[in-house]
């Protein structure tokens, strides 16, 4: 079910009616129901993988517990074993439905370049299930967490079933860890009239984001990127079109996310921060799909060593922790690529700070503001360039893209700047509003005055209402 079709316009309204009239208890039960039919609205069948995530992690939580309250008689050993169980079936999930085909075909180029042509090779038609990514991360960390002694599982099953499938951040996230989200599906919730206004606006400025602005400005990129003879000029504002578009895609999904779950009197974690303002690689990622990024953090990035022994150790890391991030995206060679790239960004951003650091008897004659402005006009077109190795559909694209960057090609048609200033203009202007007025509460608008308010409300619904694509798709449900 898509959050920008007519079923979910009548879906919704219909979940918050009945949710508020319930006890807790049956608050919880009516919105797992809900969250089952939201995703099974897709296909029916992928429900049972789910259930089998669900069911696993639940059995597993409770037997690594049981070997924590045993004190100094645990066997590290049968935990460890049932911490494998869990990891072994999301990941057993995750990788025969997201990657068989694509390591199949990864083994046939192999063999083709020993001169064995056509291998007998074992394909199967497989349709990757809608945000399997997204909940088998989410119940890893649970049992993760479990067994680090982190939290205590809970003994409630359909509200452990609740916490995996809870539908506003099923198919696209945030990626919620069970220490923060359980506590408020076993908590009770009252409504709260300010909550449930900030959900509203959450929903509608996600809408915006994603039917005005990300709907709108597909079908340009789509174009660009598949042009026969792009000019260097075309593939730059293609690059620029498709930040902008996948940013407020996603970004837009995970507001309707929080909004919703804010409606039922939960709260999600934030999972953008403004990353369009960001000045370097470390700082974009702390603002950028951040429950993915503290994900990766957390449960691979540390435990493969940190920054903890030494720098080339820590390199390392990084660079493992972005190339399976990138892997993470979908099983395409440019994915793997972007999330190379990405590492080797970090990497060199690290290497760069000590000549950063010389420079500052230079730049600070040149005022704060200006520099800051600057450093966010240069870093984003350095991730821009890094976004077409994510876009493009092969190796052998992202080396014509990049050839066409390098070497200039064409002309400057500054006619295909008008749908990305008409597009991207308003959401630029609101997203800056938003951020100067509320920096520490992103897109509530809490100090800007009732007028001005009003008046950029009713310009976004215009636009929305009468300058609206058709629904798509989000594009992270392909991950």
């Amino acid at each position: 079910m898509l959050f920008n079709s007519f079923i979910f316009a009548v879906f919704f309204p219909i979940v918050v009616g009945l949710y508020w009239i319930l006890p807790l208890r049956a608050q919880n039960l009516m919105l797992l129901a809900a969250s089952y039919v939201f995703y099974g609205y897709w296909d029916w069948r992928f429900l049972s993988l789910i259930a089998i995530s669900t069911i696993v992690d639940y059995f597993t939580g409770l037997k690594i517990q049981a070997e924590n309250d045993k004190g100094e008689k645990a066997s590290k050993k049968l935990k460890k074993r049932w911490l494998i169980v869990s990891m072994v079936t999301n990941l057993g999930l995750l990788g025969f439905f997201k990657y068989f085909n694509f390591f199949t075909d990864s083994m046939t180029d192999l063999l083709s370049n020993f001169g064995i042509q056509n291998p007998d090779m074992f394909y199967l038609d497989i349709i990757l299930p809608v945000g399997i990514s997204f909940y088998t991360f989410q119940t890893m960390s649970y049992t993760i967490d479990i067994y680090r002694g982190e939290m205590k599982p809970t003994r409630r099953f359909f509200d452990f079933a609740l916490y995996v499938s809870f539908f506003p951040q099923l198919v696209a996230g945030p990626i919620e860890r069970a220490k923060a989200l359980l506590p408020r599906i076993l908590n009770k919730r009252k409504f709260n009239k300010v909550q449930f206004y900030e959900g509203v606006h959450l929903i509608f400025w996600g809408l915006f984001k994603k039917v005005y602005v990300a709907d709108n400005l597909a079908p340009m990129v789509d174009q660009l990127y598949t042009s026969s003879d792009p000019t260097t000029f075309h593939v730059m504002v293609a690059t620029w079109a498709f930040y902008v578009q996948v940013y407020c895609d996603f970004s837009g999904y995970s507001d309707i996310a929080r909004g919703c779950a804010k409606c039922l009197g939960i709260e999600l974690m934030l999972n953008f921060n403004f990353p369009l303002i960001a000045t370097n690689p470390s700082d974009r990622w702390r603002r950028w799909h951040i429950s993915l990024s503290t994900w990766l953090r957390d449960y691979l990035y540390i435990p493969l060593g940190g920054n903890r022994k030494g720098s080339f150790m820590n390199y390392r890391n990084l660079l493992i922790t972005m190339f399976l991030g990138g892997l993470w995206h979908g099983a395409a060679y440019s994915y793997v690529i972007w999330g190379v790239w990405e590492g080797i960004f970090l990497i060199g951003h690290r290497l760069m700070r000590p000549i950063f650091k010389g420079t500052e008897f230079i730049t600070k004659y040149i005022p704060y503001r200006i520099r800051h402005v600057f450093r966010v006009v240069v870093f984003f077109n350095l991730v821009c360039f890094g976004w077409i190795f994510f876009r493009s559909q092969s190796p052998g694209q992202i080396w014509d893209m990049l050839q066409t960057v390098f070497i200039w090609r064409g002309s400057i048609d500054l006619a295909l700047l008008i749908p990305l200033v008409q597009y991207g203009g308003p959401m630029f202007m609101v997203e800056i509003i938003a951020y100067l007025s509320s920096k520490e509460n992103p897109h509530l608008f809490q100090k800007i005055p009732l007028a001005l308010r009003g008046a950029v409300y009713g310009v976004m619904f215009y636009l929305f209402a009468m300058h609206a694509a058709s629904a798509q798709s989000f594009v992270y449900f392909q991950f």
